[in-house]
């Protein structure tokens, strides 16, 4: 039972952890906002995660596979929309000043901030579904419990991780340091976008 679970926790972490939007909202609140709000945006952060990451296990994988023309749509809609964030998350100017920021957001604003950057984001639905989905069909009924079990095990101590290091560390960081770390982001989120294009043209023309 052991050996699933920590299967299920060193997946988690390969999926959660290449940075995503929901890396960059966790680590872009902890920088500039305070600790307090940072935390509050690891935890419903994490709630959202856990939840998609469950749903993709039990569910979503399995809707997707048995009807193609959903498949078609998530991965147009994917591909359009993450490459597009890729390209505001390279042209994006950091600015470390909180004169700039709202630090006092709603709790309301905050949460439905963090589910956008989950539910709402076809990159971490597709991987998700294909990923979890995958693994859940490859393994006994039995093992399920504690593979996803470890899976949000990962997912809270990543963001936990991130809302600290970048908490303590921020005041080490500049502006500079924060329009690089965008730019290697939005190459990233591009690459996948393009990536998740291939896989749609890969349905089109060879399924």
């Amino acid at each position: 039972m052991m050996k699933y679970l920590i299967q299920g926790f060193i997946l988690g972490i390969s999926y959660v952890a290449p940075i995503g939007m929901q890396n960059l909202y966790v680590i872009n609140t902890a920088v500039a906002m305070d600790k307090r709000r940072a935390y509050e945006t690891a935890f419903i952060t994490i709630f959202f995660d856990i939840t998609l990451s469950v749903a993709s296990f039990f569910g979503i994988g399995i809707l997707i596979d048995n009807f193609y023309f959903l498949k078609l749509l998530i991965f147009l809609l994917g591909t359009i929309v993450v490459i597009y964030i890729g390209i505001l998350l390279i042209k994006s100017k950091p600015q470390l000043s909180k004169d700039n920021i709202n630090v006092d957001m709603p709790l309301c604003k905050l949460v439905a901030a963090c589910f956008t950057v989950t539910w709402l984001n076809p990159q971490a639905i597709i991987d998700g579904s294909l990923l979890l989905g995958g693994f859940r069909a490859s393994m006994p009924l039995y093992a399920c419990k504690f593979f996803i079990t470890g899976v949000c095990l990962a997912s809270f101590i990543w963001f936990i991780f991130l809302a600290t290091v970048f908490s303590i560390f921020k005041n080490n960081l500049n502006e500079n340091i924060l329009g690089k770390i965008s730019i290697i982001c939005g190459s990233v989120v591009i690459f996948y976008g393009v990536k998740l294009g291939h896989n749609f043209l890969k349905l089109i023309f060879y399924s």
